[in-house]
C-alpha cells in the first residue's frame, strides 16, 4: 500500500472524517478509552468546522453557551449566555489540544474518495496526503460545511467586492461603502446590525421576512464564573434546565395550539414593540407559520434595520449587471460589496458524491430521493460507515451538541461489539433503513416544517421530505438513537485486518 509520506496512523480501525464538533467528540472518546488506532482527517489548516469558516462580523451562537458544549467537557469560562462565535472555536481547539488529539489530526487531508474495498472489507480514503486504511469510516462532516451561492443571473460577474458569510474578507475595508446583504437568516441578522455601523449605505435583499424572538442574553459575572469553577454541578444544573426548556419548544413544533400562539405572540410583539412603522412592520412580518423557518434571536436586528442608512428590500435579488442589483420587484441598487448569506448545500451533500459502498455505489446515487440513515446514523449498501450529525438530526429548538453525543454513544457501543466480535462488519438492510426513514417522514408530516407553508434548508426541494429534520423532542432522539441493537446490522463479514 503505498503511501506519499511515512505516517503511523495509515491504517487505522476508525477513519473519522471532520474536525468539527463530531469529529472531535468522537475522538475525545476514544482517547478516553485508550484507543489509539485511529485518524481524524481535515481538509482545513485547524480543527473546529463552522466555528472555524464563520468569521463575519457578530458571529454567535444562538443556543445558550452551557448547552452548547460537550456534557463530558463542561466549560465555566463563558462570558455570556449566548457565546460569541471565537469563544466557540477556542473552546473546540482547548479541547483537541488538551485531550490529546494532536497525534491523530492530518490537515490538509481533504476526503477526495472514500471506497469500500470488496475484498479485505476495509475503507480507503484517498487525500492529499496520501491515502489512508481503516476498518469502519466515520464521517462526521457535518450539513452546515459547504457554501451555497444563489443561483442569480450575472452575480459572477459583479464588479464590486463579492463573499460568502462563511468566507469573509476581512482584508477588504467596509467602512463608508455601499454594501448589500442577500438573505435574512441567522447569519445575516447577525450580520446586518454591525454593517450597519460602518457602512455607508446597507441594502438588505429579504426573500421572505423571519420569525425573531428577543435573545435575552447577558453576560456571566465573576461570581457566577467562580461558582462554576468550584462546582461542576451547577454548571450541569444549568445546562440540565436549559435543555428541558428547549425541549419543551418542541410542542409548538407540533402545531399544539397553545405553544404555537406562546410561540408567535413572542415573535411579533418583539417585532410590534421594536418597529412603530406599520409598513416597515408589514415587510418585517411572516406570511407562514411559525417554526416553518428556523426562530431566530436577535435584540439589535430591527433597530439596524431602521437607521436611516439601511434600507429593506422586501424582495430577492434577481439579477447583478456589473456594478448594480436588481431585485425581484424591479428596484436597482448601486454597491460596492455584496455579502451572500444564503447558507450551505444541506440536502444534497457534497461528500455524498465521494463515499463509494458495495458495488462502487455512489452515497449522493443511494440518496438520490434524499437522504436518510438507520437512527441517523448508518445506510444500507455501505459496510462499517457511520455518519455523525448527518439526516434526522437537525433541530430548531434545542441543541445539536446532544444528538451529536448520542449517535457517538451509538458508534461507540458499535465498536465494542466489533471488537467482542472478531471484527464483523456491520451493515444495516436496506428494510430497516427504509422503515425507520418512513417513520421520521410520518412524524415530519405532523410538524410544522411541512404544514407550516414555506421552503427551508430543513426540507429537500426534490421531493418535499423533512430529510435533516428530527421530528421529535430531543431526548426522545437519545432514547431512540443512542443504544445499539446488533440484531438490526447484518455482520456475516470480517475485516481482513482481524481474519
Amino acid at each position: 500500500m503505498p503511501t506519499s509520506t511515512p505516517d503511523a496512523l495509515r491504517d487505522v480501525s476508525v477513519i473519522i472524517v471532520g474536525a468539527g464538533f463530531s469529529g472531535l467528540g468522537l475522538g475525545i472518546q476514544l482517547r478516553r478509552r485508550g484507543e489509539t488506532s485511529f485518524v481524524i482527517l481535515e481538509r482545513a489548516d485547524d480543527v473546529g468546522g463552522s466555528w472555524r469558516d464563520n468569521t463575519y462580523p457578530g458571529v454567535a451562537c444562538d443556543v445558550p453557551s452551557p448547552l452548547y458544549s460537550y456534557s463530558f467537557r463542561t466549560n465555566p469560562d463563558w462570558s455570556r449566555m449566548f457565546s460569541p462565535g471565537q469563544e466557540i472555536w477556542d473552546y473546540l481547539r482547548a479541547a483537541a489540544r488538551e485531550e490529546g488529539l494532536g497525534p491523530h489530526l492530518r490537515f490538509g487531508a481533504e476526503m477526495l474518495e472514500a471506497r469500500w474495498n470488496e475484498n479485505d472489507h476495509r475503507w480507503t480514503v484517498r487525500t492529499p496526503q496520501g491515502e489512508f486504511y481503516g476498518d469502519v469510516l466515520v464521517a462526521a462532516t457535518g450539513h452546515l460545511t459547504d457554501i451555497k451561492l444563489p443561483e442569480v443571473p450575472g452575480l459572477e460577474t459583479f464588479t464590486g467586492e463579492l463573499f460568502h458569510s462563511a468566507r469573509w474578507n476581512h482584508d477588504f475595508p467596509l467602512a463608508g461603502k455601499r454594501i448589500g446583504v442577500v438573505g435574512t437568516g441567522a447569519s445575516a441578522i447577525q450580520i446586518v446590525p454591525q454593517l450597519a455601523e460602518i457602512a455607508d449605505q446597507l441594502v438588505v435583499f429579504q426573500r421572505s421576512a423571519p420569525y425573531i424572538q428577543p435573545r435575552r442574553d447577558r453576560v456571566f459575572s465573576e461570581a457566577e464564573k467562580n461558582l462554576f469553577r468550584r462546582d461542576q454541578r451547577t454548571v450541569e444544573e444549568m445546562r440540565e434546565m436549559l435543555f428541558w426548556y428547549n425541549d419543551s419548544r418542541f410542542a409548538a413544533r407540533r402545531l399544539i395550539d397553545d405553544y404555537l400562539a406562546e410561540a408567535s405572540w413572542q415573535a411579533l410583539s418583539h417585532l410590534d414593540k421594536q418597529v412603530s412603522d406599520p409598513e416597515l412592520r408589514a415587510k418585517l412580518t411572516p406570511d407562514y407559520t411559525i417554526g416553518c423557518k428556523r426562530i431566530l434571536l436577535s435584540d439589535d436586528y430591527y433597530p439596524a434595520i431602521q437607521r436611516p442608512n439601511v434600507h429593506l428590500e422586501a424582495a430577492a435579488l434577481e439579477r447583478v449587471e456589473g456594478s448594480t442589483a436588481f431585485s425581484a420587484v424591479g428596484e436597482a441598487f448601486e454597491l460596492d460589496v455584496l455579502v451572500v448569506a444564503t447558507g450551505f448545500e444541506t440536502y444534497d451533500l457534497p461528500s455524498s458524491y465521494r463515499i463509494f459502498g458495495r458495488g462502487g455505489n455512489a452515497l449522493a446515487d443511494h440518496w438520490s430521493n434524499g437522504m436518510q440513515a438507520y437512527k441517523s446514523i448508518a445506510t444500507a449498501g455501505f459496510p462499517n460507515l457511520f455518519l455523525l450529525n448527518g439526516p434526522g438530526t437537525s433541530l430548531g429548538h434545542n441543541s445539536v451538541i446532544y444528538m451529536i453525543e448520542a449517535q457517538i454513544d451509538h458508534l461507540l457501543a458499535a465498536l465494542d461489539w466489533r471488537s467482542a466480535h472478531d471484527g464483523r462488519v456491520l451493515e444495516v438492510s436496506s428494510d430497516i433503513e427504509n422503515a425507520f426513514a418512513k417513520r421520521l417522514d410520518e412524524g415530519a408530516a405532523e410538524t410544522v416544517i411541512i404544514r407550516g407553508g414555506c421552503s427551508s434548508w430543513y426540507l429537500d426541494p426534490r421531493n418535499g421530505r423533512a430529510t435533516l429534520s428530527w421530528p421529535d423532542f430531543a431526548h426522545r432522539f437519545r432514547d431512540e438513537c443512542a443504544p445499539f441493537d446488533p440484531a438490526a446490522y447484518d455482520h456475516g463479514e470480517q475485516s481482513a485486518a482481524r481474519a
